[in-house]
This record gives C-alpha cells, structure tokens and sequence, in this order.
C-alpha cells in the first residue's frame, strides 16, 4: 500500500474523476475524506464501497467555489482526522457555451470553482502541511488547460489558470517539503460530459477518436488513478510544479 495511513481529502469526490480517485486511494491505504456539494447519497455510497473493501473514508459537504466552507471543511478534516497529508483538488464544473452566451454568471461559476476553489483549498491546508514539513496536493487540470477547445471559453479558462496556479505555488512553497502538481485529464467519461457522449453525439465522438492518436474517445476514470497515486506517494518527491497529461495521446497530435 504506497499511500498506508495518510490522510487525503478529494474534492467532487462524488462522482466521475474524484470518485474513482478515492477508490483508489483506500485501495492504496490512505484514509480519504469524500467531498461533495450536494449529493448526499453519493457521497456516502462512495464511503460504502470503500468500506466494502475493507478501506477507511467520511464524507464531508462542502461547496469549493466558496472559501468559508472550504475552511470549514479543512477544519472538520483536521478535527476528525487530525491532519491532512494530500489534498486533490479535483472539484469542477464545465459548462459548454459559445462565446456569446457567455453571461458573467457562467464565467463566474467555472472560475470560482475550478480557479478559485483550487487556490482557497491549497491556501486551507498549507500551514498544516507546513508543520509537517510535507505534503502533496493534485490539482485537476485539463488538455483545456494546456491547449484549447471551442464553446468552452471560461472552462479553458479556469483551467489554463490552474496550470500555472500550480507552478506559481509550486515555486513559493517546495522549500517546505510540499509537492504541488497538476494531473491534466484528456476526454473522460464523466456525468459531467454525458451531453456529449449521447446518440445525437456520433459526429462529435468520431472527431475525437479521429483526433487522438491512440483512436479512442473517452477515457475510463480509473485510467487517471495511477498517475494520481504516482504524485500522491513518495516516488514524486522530487517532482514540483509539473502537468502530467493523461490523454491517450491526444495533446501530441
């Protein structure tokens, strides 16, 4: 078990990337803390599996895009558990709108989540992480973030912004044994893209198999949950401040 007893808080982890991030965080050892903004009985049938297979995990509410619940979370995670070791900032929204209907409530809603909750939820946890003299935190960025795509401009946005949010922390902060990194999804199968994947979407899934070398579409989750073991565990101590794309090739094309 690379990750035995640490204390590791996924953020959206719910659903989609962040559930099966946790999974595989129990699955490795780490007591896991479930975030989640509304579904209540996702989030504990996440613990429920987990607990299933013999691993530990609590789920805690909390909307990321709003720092005094994320402080709030921090605090009930150090309460309960008593420290944080690794945190996965992995909460997201992605909303597909043109350029032109855009509105300020749209931009503001990915930002705030994907930007701001990113940076809040990394500020909660550093003095901890500070006293320790370590700690690992995962930013879940994008192949949107590295590079771009239509109809998504505050999306890719938010997401380009936590690309080099992560270095601009991993910069000010690796001096203190803290490893920050970003793990950049390419096209995964997730409720959040599911109005993309439908049977009115044919024409739209070709285009992605025809623009990604390895010829698939959308990824498995589960396929993202090695590298995010790989930068939680101490094989990625010396590694700050990096984007690791898992994409099936697409960003090389």
């Amino acid at each position: 078990m690379r990750l035995k007893d640490k204390v590791a808080i996924v953020t959206g982890a719910s659903q989609g990337i962040g559930e099966s991030i946790a999974r595989r965080f129990a699955a490795e050892g780490a007591k896991v803390v479930v975030n989640y903004s509304r579904n209540d009985a996702a989030a504990q049938a996440v613990c429920a599996a987990i607990a299933a297979k013999g691993g530990q995990a609590i789920a805690l509410k909390a909307d990321c895009s709003k720092v005094d619940e994320i402080d709030r979370l921090v605090a009930g995670v150090m309460s309960t558990l008593g420290t944080v070791d690794i945190v996965v900032n992995n909460a997201g929204v992605f909303r597909t709108v043109s350029v032109e209907e855009t509105t300020e409530e749209i931009w503001d809603e990915q930002l705030d989540l994907n930007l701001k909750g990113t940076f809040f939820m990394t500020k909660a946890v550093v003095p901890e992480m500070k006293r320790k003299g370590r700690g690992k935190i995962i930013n879940v960025s994008s192949i949107f973030g590295t590079g771009a795509g239509p109809n998504c401009p505050a999306y890719c946005a938010s997401k380009g912004g936590v690309v080099n949010l992560t270095k601009a922390l991993a910069v000010e902060i690796g001096r203190h044994g803290i490893n920050v990194n970003s793990l950049a999804p390419g096209n995964i199968a997730t409720p959040l893209n599911a109005h993309l994947r439908g049977p009115d979407q044919a024409a739209y899934i070709q285009k992605m198999r025809d623009m990604t070398p390895t010829e698939r579409d959308f990824l498995d989750p589960e396929e993202l949950t090695g590298t995010a073991v790989y930068l939680a565990s101490p094989d990625s101590d010396a590694v700050h401040g990096v984007t690791l794309l898992v994409d099936g090739g697409w960003s090389a094309w």
